[in-house]
């Protein structure tokens, strides 16, 4: 793979309109009051896994429309109040995985909520939640990117949005965590979904977007035909009548949207070469976000973007906000 996208002196510019439906705020607002008419109800249930330095937990959480919401809760064993937590979104097509793929964080010193994506987890790390979905749906291209993309309402993204707000609010309600200190953190899809939830939860102080996935559809469709974005001009190729109403359902689900409504202090990251989540689109998020922020740029990267490397600079940069201390 090769650069094809902006120059990076034109990437650290590029600002470009935002399709934000004008009801946009409104939607969001009434998609999670009325999601938290049903009370989140977070049980734990003890999981030995054969990790002697943590304990951990089969998490169950109620999200969009009171459904019920699978996790991992993974706390350091040895701990003497409440912790800074770390809340992980998956990438597409994953699902929460296994115990002994998520130890990072529990061995930073932090809490660690995974949630699980709802009707993923069938290629990629396994999942537990089934999508129950909403209304009727119409024809879709086979993946999630255009599943309900006829009307906002009943759009994939709406519930998974809505899921990973209400796990914030669940991991708000434990004893363990510190609920001033929570961090957003995921990678690709998850990037997105952090993204759009440190844009909807006041509660995230932290925002770890590692080259996120979710963000400014139309540029990405437009420059890449790679999977999963390339899910949307296919569906589209043979729906020639519903473009505009397409992206018009795809402005309330831009992660890009959400940025200027954060606050939180973020690290963003990119890879230069990334054919699947193209520069531009990293870029058009990161620019358009309102809290502190920094991005770390990866040349000769791909989609992996900076990997191990990323993650060491996610480390620090948890331990430099938080303090070097973090157990209790």
């Amino acid at each position: 793979m090769v650069a094809f996208d902006l120059p990076l002196d034109e990437l650290r510019a590029y600002l470009p309109d935002r399709n934000e439906p004008p009801d946009f705020d409104a939607f969001w607002g009434e998609t999670l009051a009325d999601a938290r008419r049903h009370p989140v109800d977070l049980e734990l249930v003890p999981v030995d896994a054969g990790l002697r330095t943590f304990e951990t937990f089969d998490a169950t959480f109620s999200g969009y429309d009171g459904q019920r919401i699978k996790g991992w809760l993974i706390l350091p064993a040895a701990r003497s109040g409440p912790l800074p937590c770390v809340v992980e979104y998956i990438g597409y097509g994953g699902g929460r995985g296994l115990l002994v793929e998520r130890l990072i964080w529990a061995s930073a010193g932090y809490a660690h909520f995974v949630m699980d994506n709802r009707g993923q987890g069938a290629n990629g790390p396994v999942g537990s939640t089934p999508d129950l979905g909403g209304e009727a749906v119409d024809p879709f291209y086979p993946g999630f990117m255009t599943r309900g993309g006829l009307d906002p309402r009943w759009h994939f993204y709406r519930r998974l949005f809505t899921d990973a707000v209400r796990a914030v609010d669940a991991v708000g309600t434990l004893a363990a965590v510190d609920p001033a200190r929570i961090a957003a953190y995921g990678r690709s899809q998850g990037g997105g979904i952090a993204l759009a939830v440190a844009g909807l939860h006041p509660g995230i102080s932290i925002l770890l977007s590692d080259v996120p996935f979710l963000c400014h559809y139309r540029r990405a469709t437009q420059i890449v035909d790679t999977e999963p974005y390339a899910e949307i001009p296919r569906y589209l190729r043979g729906h020639r009548d519903k473009v505009a109403r397409v992206f018009q359902t795809l402005g309330y689900v831009d992660a890009m949207n959400f940025g200027p409504r954060a606050r939180a202090r973020a690290l963003f990251s990119v890879g230069l070469m990334d054919d699947v989540c193209p520069p531009s689109t990293v870029f058009a998020a990161y620019n358009h976000y309102a809290g502190p922020k920094e991005i770390r740029t990866w040349e000769f990267n791909v989609h992996e973007g900076g990997g191990p490397f990323q993650l060491t600079e996610q480390v620090r940069f948890l331990g430099d906000a938080w303090g070097q201390s973090p157990r209790g």
